[in-house]
């Protein structure tokens, strides 16, 4: 039995598919697991803001044409890579366990409250640089685009800092490049960042099958939190939204934002619940910011030069 994962061609995307690919073999000794590499519009276009030319479906359409087609059984992504909803005939066959969810200052050796007034530091994340802009006004937080190694060179080249998720430094065995981990209260975290998806077509039981041993509840639970609030916000790589689910025992506890581009207005929120209903929860908590200002921020959003996130 031969079963080909669809992947993008980047070191992390690779690590990723490798992983699960291991994690199968695992299971099921002598099960041929191949790599079916591509190339998404998002690794194409690098020298404009996800934000300008379409957010977060730019890294998957391809991956996902290719499990319609058939060229392939499985897709990994990372989580927080999947636009609001899926494909139809796809879903989420699994969710495996979460890597470290928070961001990471990568510098020459100083803490973000160190770096030098008007210091350069690199994101490619308009929530990463609202949040970075609420608590260092002075800081000049430029957009920076390329797989991790790319990004990391700019620290070189005469940026001060870059900030990363942390959880791809770590698969890459980079952490200690890494200077500063924020805290959750420091830099809330993108929707399911850490997280890993599965992705196969509905109508393949046998894949589905073969996938479930390999889904994590509490991980489940924690991004269906977290995209129930991305879905009712519509927001994505065009909005600074954050959100971050922790489980213990039978409660989700959910925390997020939104804030405006230079992230002079930033609402925040928390709600909590049972794990049966974390959905439930993300979408409370997502009406909760609207009527606290989250509106207007998402409205002003949408009618900037440049940055068009959907209607709600």
């Amino acid at each position: 039995m031969t079963v080909r994962i669809a992947t993008r061609r980047s070191a992390l995307a690779k690590w990723q598919a490798n992983h699960v690919a291991s994690l199968l073999r695992g299971r099921e000794a002598g099960l041929d697991v191949r790599l079916l590499e591509l190339m998404t519009k998002g690794d194409r276009i690098l020298d404009v803001p996800l934000a300008e030319v379409g957010g977060k479906g730019l890294f998957v359409k391809e991956i996902e044409d290719a499990l319609l087609r058939g060229d392939a059984e499985i897709a990994v992504h990372s989580m927080k890579d999947l636009p609001a909803l899926l494909a139809p005939g796809l879903v989420i066959a699994a969710v495996p366990v979460r890597e470290d969810p928070r961001d990471a200052l990568v510098s020459r050796g100083q803490r973000l409250e160190e770096l030098p007034h008007g210091a350069r530091v690199g994101t490619a994340s308009l929530r990463r640089a609202a949040q970075l802009r609420a608590v260092r006004p002075d800081l000049r937080v430029e957009t920076i685009r390329g797989n991790v190694q790319t990004r990391l060179r700019k620290v070189e080249e005469g940026f001060d800092a870059v900030v990363l998720a942390h959880a791809g430094l770590k698969r890459l065995g980079l952490a200690d490049k890494v200077v500063q981990v924020f805290s959750a209260e420091e830099m809330l975290p993108a929707v399911a960042q850490g997280a890993l998806a599965i992705e196969a077509r509905q109508a393949d039981p046998e894949t589905l099958r073969r996938l479930a041993p390999l889904e994590d509840a509490t991980t489940r639970h924690q991004v269906e939190a977290e995209r129930a609030l991305m879905r009712r916000l519509e927001g994505g790589c065009q909005v600074p939204l954050a959100a971050h689910a922790s489980v213990e025992g039978g409660t989700v506890r959910l925390r997020a934002l939104v804030a405006s581009i230079d992230g002079t207005r930033v609402v925040r929120g928390e709600r909590s619940g049972p794990v049966e209903d974390a959905a439930g929860v993300g979408l409370s908590l997502a009406e909760d910011l609207l009527g606290r200002g989250a509106d207007a921020i998402l409205a002003e959003i949408e009618r900037g030069p440049g940055l068009t996130a959907p209607k709600r």
